[in-house]
């Protein structure tokens, strides 16, 4: 796993821009760490990474934003386990051409592709974050 410390917001942005063009069509991410620690942004600048000019906004309540087929935003905070996923019908995502990155993933770990990337973010501070990927 690679390592970067965040500073700012404005790290974790270039972090995850630059972590972006790593990723291919059909990949899924693991977005790990604790309410707060920076998952949204990381997900702000992935989108940022892949040309993607709409503004990311946590999917908390819609479960899944669709930003144009290329990447899909889960948070699953809200599931309590990957039969909830897939009666809404989010799986079918984790199959697509589109890159899937994935909040509060444990709860649905039972519908998880079997190979997936991960992301994880540790505050370290008010503003400082650990970002280990790979």
């Amino acid at each position: 796993m690679a390592v970067f410390i965040s500073e700012k917001t404005g790290d974790t942005l270039d972090c995850a821009i630059r972590y972006a063009k790593t990723l291919k069509a059909g990949d899924t991410v693991l977005l790990n760490g604790e309410m707060g620690a920076g998952k949204t942004v990381f997900a702000k600048g992935v989108a940022l990474g892949l040309g993607i000019t709409d503004e990311v906004l946590s999917p908390t309540y819609a479960y899944m934003n669709d930003y144009g087929g290329k990447l899909y935003h889960f948070d699953c905070y809200r599931l309590s386990c990957g039969e909830q996923a897939e009666a809404l019908g989010l799986t079918d995502y984790f199959y697509g051409g589109g890159i899937c990155l994935v909040e509060w993933a444990e709860n649905i770990s039972s519908v998880l592709p079997e190979r997936v990337k991960t992301v994880n973010i540790t505050k370290l501070g008010k503003d400082k974050r650990r970002i280990e990927y790979d």
